[in-house]
């Protein structure tokens, strides 16, 4: 499925495609690529276990457009700005959508990152739970450079993957992250020469597809769950969750 928007989705059995296709902008993003990702969510097919993540071209997605910025249109400062603070936010929290999808309990969202992915293209890649980075990967939250905040969602994922301090100076620095940086914080699940970036990403979808589909969904849930749980609440879920797939492997669940 094409979108005139400059996103595509492909679907083949239980993975499916999301591919950034602007790159003669190298992927910068735009609210009607926002909504076009999240009419996707509602266009998955029932089977897809995995949404993979990608940019055309030399560049995952260098951010948000900048003549949406500066333009009159609806992700626009001055259209912003002329609606009121509760308006803002609600349009603001539609924009969200596009990324907040790739959170869901029924998949596991991977980003395939080349080249940049700066603000809205770094914020696109956290949204996804797990990030294959080829090694001229260049990551920065840039949006304070236009005196504006991270708000597509990445900050909450960024904190929980380096801890408060370091996502404070890197979102307040707006600095960009090398590749080799990016795995030592924790934000790469694996980081490989550019020329294997496809490779690496079809062994790690082929590695997330080898377990029955339940038991990875009931695994998911309990690790996203964890950071708001105490130990006795997350144990509580460990028993609950191994109950139904015991019961369910004996043929007696619900």
């Amino acid at each position: 499925m094409t979108s005139d928007a400059g996103v595509r989705l492909e679907c083949e059995g239980p993975v499916a495609t999301v591919t950034l296709c602007r790159p003669d902008v190298l992927n910068a993003q735009t609210p009607t690529m926002w909504r076009a990702l999240h009419d996707f969510s509602r266009d998955l097919p029932g089977d897809v276990r995995v949404v993979v993540v990608r940019g055309e071209g030399r560049s995952f997605s260098a951010g948000l457009d900048l003549s949406v910025v500066r333009g009159t249109g609806e992700g626009s400062i001055a259209a912003l700005t002329a609606l009121t603070p509760q308006e803002c936010a609600d349009r603001i929290a539609g924009f969200q959508a596009g990324f907040t999808w790739l959170h869901r309990p029924d998949i596991i969202s991977v980003a395939a990152v080349q080249g940049h992915a700066i603000g809205a293209g770094f914020q696109l890649a956290l949204a996804c739970d797990l990030r294959v980075l080829a090694e001229d990967a260049r990551l920065s939250m840039a949006e304070v450079t236009l005196g504006l905040v991270p708000d597509l969602a990445g900050t909450k994922r960024l904190v929980e993957l380096v801890g408060y301090a370091r996502a404070l100076e890197i979102c307040a620095t707006g600095r960009r992250l090398d590749a080799v940086e990016a795995q030592r914080l924790g934000l790469a699940t694996v980081v490989v020469p550019a020329a294997e970036l496809d490779p690496a990403v079809a062994d790690l979808v082929a590695a997330l597809l080898a377990g029955p589909r339940d038991a990875v969904v009931e695994i998911k849930a309990l690790l996203a769950g964890a950071a708001g749980r105490s130990h006795a609440e997350q144990q509580r879920a460990e028993r609950e969750a191994q109950t139904r797939r015991l019961r369910d492997l004996a043929g007696v669940g619900e």
